[in-house]
């Protein structure tokens, strides 16, 4: 299954009127946050796949467009605190928002990310249960606690991420919030089973094991 994940910089190549040749096998797509809605919105009309996405601390609560006021984009998912099963079996959750450093929206206390990730936490063994296995990819806008994060307050990392990559091992951790202007800097972390990625302007995701989830749910969607 390819992937393609988007986070904090609108950039002129996925803006565009190509960008339905250039990406044309992602089959999901996922915003890690700090993007207006009409880019989202763009990337959904041109590309006719599904968007999951979570705000990032830079977000409005409100955004004008020509069409109007926007709280979401239109024909997006919201996966803030919520765990979902998407059509081809991927199991997804996801947290809005960073480290609070100014009491401005979508920024929370290390204690709040605790507790909407213990929130989380009966539908992830739910989903052992049912389908066996916790979680194929945690998307958020900040970093997990020292992976990727920075020492100053807007950009430290969450404590409550980091626990719940290692107890609930999710193949991917997708995260935004963390600019990149060198090419030194690392994007991409395994922390046990999980690989941790900083999707800061775009990343594509192409992985043989979430396709073969896709392979076994057509399987057990198809008459006896």
């Amino acid at each position: 299954m390819k992937i393609l994940a988007v986070s904090d910089i609108e950039l002129g190549y996925i803006y565009n009127l190509q960008i339905s040749q250039r990406f044309k096998d992602a089959e999901l797509l996922i915003s890690c946050g700090d993007l207006p809605y009409f880019y989202l919105e763009f990337m959904i009309s041109m590309l006719d796949r599904p968007l999951y996405f979570i705000r990032g601390n830079h977000a409005h609560e409100v955004e004008i467009t020509t069409g109007g006021e926007r709280r979401a984009p239109w024909g997006a998912v919201d996966l803030h605190r919520k765990v979902v099963r998407t059509e081809s079996g991927l199991l997804l959750a996801g947290i809005e928002g960073s480290n609070r450093y100014n009491n401005g929206p979508y920024q929370y206390t290390q204690s709040e990310m605790w507790q909407m990730v213990y929130e989380l936490a009966p539908a992830l063994l739910y989903n052992r249960i049912r389908y066996g296995r916790f979680l194929d990819i945690f998307v958020s806008h900040a970093p997990p606690w020292h992976i990727h994060d920075m020492d100053d307050p807007t950009h430290q990392g969450i404590k409550a991420f980091r626990w719940l990559i290692q107890a609930f091992q999710p193949r991917y951790h997708l995260h935004g919030h963390i600019h990149v202007y060198r090419n030194d800097i690392v994007r991409q972390t395994r922390v046990g089973k999980t690989t941790v990625i900083n999707c800061y302007g775009y990343h594509e995701l192409n992985t043989e094991i979430l396709q073969e989830d896709f392979i076994q749910t057509k399987k057990d969607k198809s008459p006896a």
